[in-house]
């Protein structure tokens, strides 16, 4: 493991910690500038972001705000108990997307008129949540195990922190509402307090950020306490066992991530940046052997975690049904948190990965493509076509058969929402030594190196449609820097291209799996092109994936793909039972037009056979109800 003392200065970054392999570029130094995530940016900031306000503003979570600071509550407040933390987790992707376009009155302005609502809810002491705490209702803390308090509290430490980190001398008083609410929390559960643990973790990676961004050690270190006490018992014990809130053994001695998805990946975020930030090194290794086992054993070929329907849970290792698969879009955002986390720790590209793996086929699953109807959970495998969902109904939460406008339980949309505004702060890191890019998209990047030289970076590509990434220098170096760039685990036969400005020589070689880097003194002109082989591939599961065994998947650079129903029409198999269908492995799949796949398919029963295409898995269901499937079994399985 690789760490350093460097010390990363707070750019609009989610996550700044104060030492690191990597430091983050933030929305000030990169931005994406076209092609796939720039698109799906656009919609997010247009559709999206509106479509959720409208829909917490309908449901009354919003005005529940306005409820409490009239003194009206209990009476009239709608929604579940952690409704306040989705308010929460909106302001932060309004926040970021303020960043993100350099500023915008609407947006600022709507904004501005929420903070107030909440500012207005805020009790003197800081207390701050709708559920608890006034009569008629239960007691302030009265129910950690469910009542999602500290849970709540997280959301707002992190909404808290995108707007001090794009605009720190914002006087609409959220970061004074954080504060306070922080203050109280550690007042009361800090060292000789309340020494129990949030059901629900969130509340430890809020404060570890918030404690960075405000420069408030005693923030961070009441992280600490909330990570170090789980694993006590100190919550009352359910039917799914203490697990289920990660109760049951100490972070730094659990083997794999275990329990409630959602809450697992939260904790291990929050426990990775306590780490870092207090150099505990034992610990960090710890979160490491825990992503290794859980990427390995318990996360499905998507990148999605979470194969249990009734606890949102991870399942044993190997335990990956595909028609089962619960999949949470929130588990996809909660561990490419965790993932960002220990790539910034370490510098291992295979974090990296990871990351890119569950972007294009969990959390980009999730939202349709206009962006205002989302999956909850993300099936592998649909057996029947689902049902149109009423565009002005809230549908139950794991209903994935077509994706809803809003759930009775809606914390998908606004987590993806936070999540596609933020995304440029994913795309690249710097060290001591130069840039290092980790996702691949249009981009225009400026920064300067720790010695002080300037960099301006623009990376053309139609990534993942090729897998060309052109990444053009436009300044000249006074000393040699480092540009590293990212080969993905599937990317066998990738090769690097350097072209001098002018009539420098060109050089030309293979680029091994992991990163590939050219140390150089950089002209302006100079351009390093990485080109990774994108051609269709079957991949097999695990010997040990009893629920696949016998099938394969069609994989195409990152995005996995899927055999869709609808596909069939026109085809020797449009009669076809969907359950009949087997791939023939004998025949390799074959690329087509803007990066499509064809599959050679047979019906076991009747013998017909076609050429199907296959539909990005990400792209399933946007064309109407349809059966699906991402393992296909093969012939003769």
């Amino acid at each position: 493991m690789t760490r350093t003392a460097t010390t990363t200065t707070a750019h609009l970054v989610p996550v700044a910690p104060s030492s690191g392999a990597l430091r983050p570029l933030g929305l000030d130094e990169v931005t994406i500038t076209g092609g796939f995530w720039h698109h799906r940016q656009e919609v997010n900031g247009t559709n999206t972001l509106a479509h959720i306000e409208g829909w917490l503003e309908r449901e009354g979570w919003l005005p529940n705000f306005d409820l409490a600071a009239s003194g009206r509550l209990p009476e009239g407040r709608r929604g579940r108990e952690f409704s306040d933390s989705e308010v929460y987790k909106y302001l932060e992707a309004v926040s970021w997307e303020i960043g993100r376009r350099g500023g915008d009155d609407e947006l600022e302005a709507r904004l501005r008129r929420i903070v107030a609502r909440v500012a207005a809810a805020q009790e003197d002491d800081g207390y701050l949540n709708t559920q608890f705490g006034r009569p008629g209702q239960g007691p302030r803390w009265s129910d950690l195990e469910w009542g999602h308090e500290l849970y709540c509290l997280g959301h707002l430490f992190q909404a808290a922190v995108a707007r001090v980190r794009t605009r720190p001398d914002a006087d609409d008083g959220l970061i004074d509402v954080a504060r306070r609410a922080a203050d109280l929390v550690c007042d009361v559960f800090g060292e000789g307090g309340d020494e129990r643990i949030c059901g629900h973790a969130e509340v430890e990676v809020g404060l570890a950020e918030l404690g960075r961004a405000l420069g408030e050690p005693r923030y961070v270190e009441q992280a600490r306490l909330f990570v170090e006490r789980h694993g006590r018992g100190t919550l009352r014990d359910i039917e799914w066992g203490r697990s289920y809130y990660q109760d049951d053994v100490a972070v730094r001695d659990a083997g794999v991530l275990r329990g409630h998805a959602v809450r697992a990946n939260y904790l291990a975020s929050g426990a990775t940046d306590v780490a870092v930030e207090t150099g505990d090194d034992e610990l960090l290794h710890a979160l490491d052997r825990q992503w290794d086992a859980t990427v390995a054993r318990r996360t499905y070929v998507t990148g999605g975690q979470g194969s249990h329907h009734q606890d949102e849970a991870f399942g044993d290792d190997w335990e990956l049904p595909a028609d089962r698969a619960y999949s949470e879009t929130c588990a996809g955002v909660a561990s490419v948190m965790f993932s960002w986390r220990l790539l910034l720790a370490q510098g291992d590209p295979r974090h990296a990965d990871q990351i890119e793996r569950t972007l294009f086929n969990v959390i980009e699953t999730s939202p349709s493509a206009q962006g205002t109807a989302f999956y909850y959970a993300n099936t592998l495998h649909q057996r029947q076509p689902g049902s149109e969902a009423e565009a002005d109904v809230v549908s139950p939460r794991a209903h994935s058969s077509l994706r809803a406008p809003w759930f009775d339980v809606s914390c998908c949309p606004p987590n993806t929402a936070r999540t596609f505004a933020s995304l440029a702060a994913y795309v690249a890191t710097a060290d001591a030594s130069g840039i290092q890019l980790h996702q691949y998209a249009p981009a225009s990047i400026r920064t300067t190196l720790a010695d002080g030289q300037e960099v301006a970076l623009d990376v053309s590509t139609e990534y993942p449609a090729s897998g060309v990434v052109r990444v053009r220098v436009l300044t000249d170096a006074a000393s040699p820097w480092t540009l590293s760039l990212r080969v993905p685990a599937w990317a066998s036969g990738a090769s690097l291209v350097v072209r001098p400005a002018g009539s420098g020589l060109e050089q030309r070689m293979p680029a091994a799996r992991g990163v590939v880097s050219v140390e150089r003194p950089f002209a302006a002109g100079d351009e390093v092109v990485l080109e990774l082989p994108v051609a269709p591939r079957f991949t097999r599961p695990d010997s040990r994936v009893d629920a696949v065994r016998g099938c394969l998947v069609v994989e195409r650079g990152p995005e996995v793909f899927a055999l869709e129903s609808v596909d069939l029409a026109g085809t020797a198999l449009e009669a076809s039972d969907f359950a009949d269908l087997r791939l023939d492995a004998a025949v390799e799949p074959r690329e087509v037009a803007d990066g499509g796949v064809v599959v050679a398919v047979v019906d076991e029963r009747t013998g017909a056979r076609a050429d199907v295409p296959l539909v990005r898995y990400h792209d399933w269901a946007e064309r109407g109800p349809s059966r699906m499937r991402v393992w296909v079994p093969v012939v003769g399985s």
